[in-house]
């Protein structure tokens, strides 16, 4: 018996990988976060699978689960938004499966800042601009930030910031970052990436609160912070310039 850990993606039923999906169909027991992972997912589970919305149940229940599907036989696919390397509560997961000798494997997912940076219709690195995407959270009930992990020391090196959990503490991230960005500096939040209701907010630090006051978001939010979420006029990039000589290229002429 396994349990699959599978990066469901960002909501999209067909932004899974191949193997996440073929993993899913062929494991007769299937859980998943339902408040954040899309239940349409569900339609590649197995016609008689036993699916259970870990939502509601503490670790202790979900252990249990463990238990029983390896006293059966049966296969896990454990379903979790976005990618399983970045706020997945995998880990803990995996300690008390370790603990019990139960084996386990990853599948990687589409991320939800990937997914979202797609709904903007932008690359987020943007050459001589921004080569930089920090992907961070602010404190909060489930876990603490560790010190020297703060909007400040990150908005010191000007990257971009993908800032994920942290829609409720909005007006905090636009005060501790407009004095290191600027006021005219471009924000927007990208609301459930990849869903059926997704939607996009675009504004300043200056704006941008008023904007999320005027039409509120509750949560599945993710808030981007840069200059290069905007940026137009910028140099291309040498990696295809006629000029540049790489190994892909011939070497002719020098």
């Amino acid at each position: 018996m396994t349990v699959h850990f599978i990066g469901a993606g960002p909501g999209a039923a067909d932004l899974i990988t191949v193997r996440g999906r073929d993993l899913i169909a062929r494991c007769p027991v299937c859980l998943y976060a339902g408040s954040i992972v899309s239940p349409e997912l569900l339609t590649y589970c197995p016609p008689d699978a036993r699916i259970v919305d870990t939502a509601p149940l503490s670790l202790d229940d979900i252990e249990a689960e463990y238990i029983a599907a390896e006293a059966a036989g049966h296969d896990i696919a454990r379903l979790h938004s976005g990618d399983l390397s970045v706020w997945s509560a995998v880990a803990e997961q995996m300690r008390r499966l370790d603990a019990l000798g139960i084996a386990y494997t990853l599948t990687p997912g589409v991320p939800s800042f990937a997914a979202a940076a797609a709904a903007l219709g932008r690359e987020l690195t943007i050459p001589a601009v921004a080569q930089s995407l920090v992907l961070t959270r602010v404190s909060g009930r489930a876990s603490p930030m560790p010190d020297g992990e703060t909007l400040a020391n990150f908005g010191a090196t000007g990257a971009t910031l993908a800032i994920h959990l942290a829609i409720h503490a909005l007006t905090r991230v636009v005060d501790e970052l407009t004095p290191l960005y600027g006021p005219d500096c471009p924000v927007a939040i990208v609301v459930k990436a990849s869903w059926a209701d997704e939607r996009i907010v675009r504004g300043t630090l200056s704006t941008i609160a008023a904007k999320v006051a005027a039409d509120p978001i509750e949560r599945t939010a993710l808030i981007f912070v840069g200059k290069g979420l905007e940026s137009e006029d910028f140099r291309e990039s040498a990696l295809y310039d006629a000029g540049y000589q790489r190994r892909f290229r011939g070497r002719d002429g020098l």
